[in-house]
């Protein structure tokens, strides 16, 4: 018999397919009334498959009484109860490393994007103003510049080695030095944001990190200071990071995720300080298709040997 899976969040179809071959697949978005399918039939499941922005709640674990594996699509783990799956001794798989590549490159892109008045110009362009004659504003360079990033992880560090190429000065916060990495630590954040001409957000998000970038972090920036987020939009005051561009107390922001995504401040849409993404850093066929892989084989290694293959605990 195979192991009852219930499915949470849309995957890719040919991972629905893998699973359907190896598990007696649910899919959860399907329920009308969640709270009473899973009264009835909760106890049935003894995996579950996620996606970082839906995650599993406390809620939602108490309801499955016989569950022994989660197997998150992402690396965020804030919408996950891991204390929880902790206590129960459940075993939680997540997709890390195949996905730093390209959250790296969302950053560079971003940066360089609000930095050189990419988007801005291709708007300048289409609405005509080209031929009239009006000068197109001058942008920031890039090269040679200092670089802060908060969070020395996998995808911070390789943030980092991205700014080899553009002869940039780099320093780092976090909560913790890092003893192999070959950066100056700042212990202070608004010490590391008075320094920094870029400021690269990639900590992870949870209540330990919300609002970790404060107005004062933004002011300490400065005027001259660009603000880069893929990470999570819980850890930047948002409504700060509105003020500070709107009344250009920074220079300007490239931005992946927001606090309460899908919904992205109005406010922002009539800036050209600043880029707006629908998080999609890690949205590659290549690196779709590997952090799906890595949903089934967490997965499959649980089931043939107790652990999966990526651990988030």
């Amino acid at each position: 018999m195979k192991p009852r899976l219930l499915q949470h969040g849309r995957l890719p179809e040919a991972t629905e397919a893998r699973l359907a071959e190896h598990f007696d697949v649910h899919p959860f978005w399907t329920e009308t009334d969640p709270a009473a399918f899973l009264a009835r039939h909760g106890s049935e499941f003894v995996a579950l498959t996620t996606r970082a922005a839906i995650g599993a709640d406390a809620a939602l674990l108490a309801a499955l009484p016989s569950l022994r594996v989660i197997s998150s699509f992402g690396v965020g783990l804030d919408k996950l109860d891991l204390d929880s799956a902790r206590r129960r001794g459940i075993a939680v798989g997540y997709t890390p490393d195949v996905l730093n590549d390209c959250v790296a490159d969302t950053a560079f892109a971003l940066l360089l994007d609000v930095s050189r008045k990419v988007s801005a110009a291709d708007r300048f362009v289409r609405r005509g103003e080209w031929p009239k004659g009006q000068p197109f504003p001058l942008a920031t360079r890039v090269s040679g510049k200092r670089l802060g990033i908060i969070g020395m992880g996998r995808i911070g560090r390789v943030i980092a080695h991205r700014s080899v190429g553009f002869d940039m000065e780099v320093r780092y916060h976090s909560r913790n030095p890092a003893d192999d990495a070959p950066y100056p630590y700042e212990a202070s954040l608004e010490a590391l944001a008075r320094w920094a001409d870029y400021l690269v957000v990639a900590t992870a998000g949870g209540p330990s990190t919300r609002h970790l970038v404060s107005a004062a972090v933004l002011d300490a920036l400065g005027p001259q200071g660009f603000l880069i987020n893929i990470a999570r939009g819980t850890v930047v005051d948002e409504a700060a990071l509105v003020d500070a561009l709107a009344q250009q107390r920074i220079a300007g922001a490239g931005l992946d995720v927001f606090e309460d995504e899908p919904n992205v401040p109005e406010a922002l849409f009539g800036l050209d300080n600043v880029v707006v993404l629908p998080h999609i850093a890690s949205a590659t066929h290549e690196t779709r298709q590997a952090m799906a892989e890595l949903v089934f084989e967490n997965l499959q290694r649980f089931f043939a040997t107790g652990a999966v293959k990526k651990s988030a605990i």
